[in-house]
């Protein structure tokens, strides 16, 4: 096989950059430079609002059998006759209500743009040009295929999935590790990979966490109540079935609180975005929150440790649905702590991640 790297053993030398094998025949394709490929990787987002541009999306994301395990035979006619004929028009007036119109893009690409941007100039000033970092979205654009392929074309012979979920979950973490499995699967020369885990107790993802919320309370002119620690829901079935989500969040949550120094019991642990008839992990912080009013708690703050950008299930659910729950039961005090998003801390951390995680691929990184 040819290589496209000096080799002083067997005397092959290569064109700096793309070019050719001085001593390959003229009909030989362009051998590009090796590089190593960092592919960050979120939930994904609908292109637009619109009806059409939601079914799409929709329709993608509710097909994962990651997402929905039911039977195709029971749970397809339901969504295709019944769910994507509605909830198009509902989901794209809550998508209209947060949509960066500036740039005609959601909240969730345009943070996920920035984040990657920062991480890709901290790892070239630290590291060089031989990393490529770049994004992509599990469902909707840009593809996890899209991106394997320009990876690739460009000369990547290692890449470095990270899916950017703090807590591992079947149904977010998994699902992106599926999507870039069957992505390299098309890929003729398929380069070496390694998928990051998840990084619920990274010391650095707890600190930062924990100067958005003391930055937050900084900013306040009382003291709230409580601070929810508001989770992305999933069924309870689930944790039954093994996954470990349940019980990271609570870890992250009992980390947080250590950080900050407080006592026990300051911090509620909570699940949002319930959907389906089953039975979901528990509290629903739709419900607890409003528990919170009528039981005097009337000044509380929420933040969401799951979410590394905000995105519809934080700036509408959140800041919207729950807030509303909160204040019609007499809360009075409602502060949302935004997610982490392109604030440095949060850079700091993630770039931290991915350079353990590049150990022994780059020897300066040793």
């Amino acid at each position: 096989m040819l290589d496209a790297r000096p080799s002083e053993a067997v005397g092959v030398q290569v064109n700096p950059g793309e070019g050719r094998l001085t001593h390959a025949p003229g009909t030989h394709p362009p051998v590009r430079k090796a590089k190593i490929g960092v592919l960050l990787a979120n939930l994904g987002t609908p292109d637009n609002y619109d009806y059409w541009s939601m079914r799409r999306y929709l329709n993608e994301f509710l097909s994962d059998k990651r997402v929905v395990d039911y039977s195709s035979w029971l749970w397809q006619p339901l969504l295709q006759l019944i769910i994507l004929t509605k909830r198009p028009f509902s989901s794209g007036a809550n998508y209209k209500l947060i949509w960066n119109h500036d740039l005609n893009e959601s909240p969730l690409l345009t943070i996920t743009k920035a984040q990657t941007a920062a991480i890709a100039e901290t790892i070239a000033a630290r590291h060089g040009a031989e990393i490529v970092v770049d994004y992509c979205m599990r469902y909707g654009n840009p593809s996890t295929e899209s991106k394997v392929r320009a990876m690739v074309e460009a000369g990547c012979e290692k890449i470095l999935f990270f899916p950017l979920y703090p807590h591992y979950a079947g149904a977010t973490s998994a699902t992106a590790n599926d999507q870039f499995f069957r992505a390299l699967m098309k890929e003729k020369r398929q380069p070496a990979v390694r998928t990051v885990p998840e990084y619920f107790d990274h010391p650095l993802y707890i600190d930062a966490l924990a100067q958005s919320v003391t930055t937050a309370y900084a900013q306040l002119d009382h003291t709230p109540d409580v601070l929810v620690a508001s989770y992305h829901g999933m069924p309870q079935r689930y944790l039954m079935e093994g996954d470990p989500y349940h019980c990271q969040c609570a870890k992250t949550s009992r980390l947080l609180r250590e950080r900050l120094g407080w006592e026990k019991g300051s911090i509620d642990t909570t699940f949002q975005s319930v959907f389906g008839p089953e039975e979901w992990l528990k509290p629903y912080t739709v419900e607890h929150v409003a528990e919170l009013a009528k039981a005097g708690k009337k000044r509380i703050a929420v933040m969401a440790p799951a979410f590394s950008a905000d995105c519809i299930e934080t700036l509408e659910e959140i800041n919207g649905e729950i807030r509303e729950a909160f204040e019609h039961a007499g809360g009075e005090s409602f502060t949302y702590i935004p997610c982490l998003n392109d604030d440095a801390a949060h850079i700091e951390a993630l770039v931290t991640v991915i350079e353990e995680n590049l150990t022994g691929w780059l020897p300066r990184l040793e």
